[in-house]
């Protein structure tokens, strides 16, 4: 799927909706403490030094739903990579902002909006966190929401969008600059992983749809449980030295962006180019 890139001026809306209407749809709002662990770790571990940088460290979880959890999570979480980290959770469902306020703190508020990130006196996040917004729309809308997502971000900022499990031990998203996508993470609970390939339900809805032969995300999927099964000697030593070293295999034929310490809790983080619909990965043997 090709992605758009920002447009150099702000898209018209349509007559029939009003400016102040939030864009987007209502989600199932599912949700659970601990969900976006996950996610959490890596965007502190990717990102902290970014925020760290940036003179206006806020950051969005965008669609939290029906409890505040994944944003009270993420405030933690990322002030311990950076402490002046403030958390702004928007929700397109009023009743679900209303329910959020009494858990408001410092650094930490809840608005109501969409896809626009309303952020008072025009400030731009150095983080946007999408985590299963995303699941309930049609593949071909994906690359306008990530345009116009991306054209909200600070300079230096990062957008997150993935999906995962309902108790988090299985993750996948994508990272994206006002460029536009970057890499794909996977991400698992070791000690529950059959192989690899388990983690093809939690794709995002940019990859979901093509994990079918001849698809680059098929075909990487189909390298990582074969790495998988040669690497069956050194579940002995646990899963961890397994996963290793069936990643290590892997990255002889796949762009992986290496770093030990991720790698240690169960994720690989692949460039984007390489799963990219049309990018000609999928037709390997």
């Amino acid at each position: 799927m090709p992605y758009a890139p920002p447009p150099s001026r702000p898209a018209s809306r349509p007559a029939s909706r009003p400016a102040s209407r939030p864009v987007g749809a209502v989600t199932r709002g599912t949700t659970h403490q601990n969900r976006l662990r996950r996610m959490d770790r890596w965007i502190s571990a990717a990102h902290g030094p970014a925020l760290r940088r940036s003179a206006d460290p806020v950051v969005v979880d965008l669609g939290y739903g029906a409890a505040p959890w994944t944003a009270v999570e993420l405030l933690r979480r990322l002030r311990t990579a950076e402490p002046r980290t403030e958390v702004v959770g928007i929700e397109i469902d009023p009743a679900r902002v209303a329910a959020a306020r009494p858990y408001e703190r410092d650094g930490l508020r809840f608005r109501h909006g969409g896809f626009e990130i309303p952020l008072d006196g025009g400030r731009r996040p150095m983080l946007i966190r999408a985590a299963n917004v995303l699941r309930q729309y049609d593949e071909g809308e994906v690359a306008a929401v990530w345009a116009r997502l991306c054209a909200r971000l600070a300079p230096g900022g990062l957008l997150v969008e993935g999906t995962c499990d309902e108790i988090g031990r299985r993750h996948v998203w994508v990272a994206l600059g006002p460029e536009g996508p970057r890499t794909v993470t996977f991400a698992t609970r070791l000690g529950s992983l059959g192989r690899p390939s388990d983690l093809a339900e939690r794709l995002p809805k940019a990859l979901i749809h093509r994990n079918v032969p001849g698809e680059p995300v098929h075909a990487f999927l189909r390298d990582f449980d074969r790495a998988w099964a040669a690497a069956a000697p050194y579940a002995s030593l646990g899963a961890r030295q397994r996963w290793i070293r069936a990643v290590r295999e892997l990255a002889a034929d796949w762009p992986l962006v290496a770093d030990p310490r991720r790698l240690r809790q169960g994720e690989v983080t692949v460039k984007w180019a390489a799963l990219a619909p049309g990018s000609g990965r999928g037709s390997q043997g």
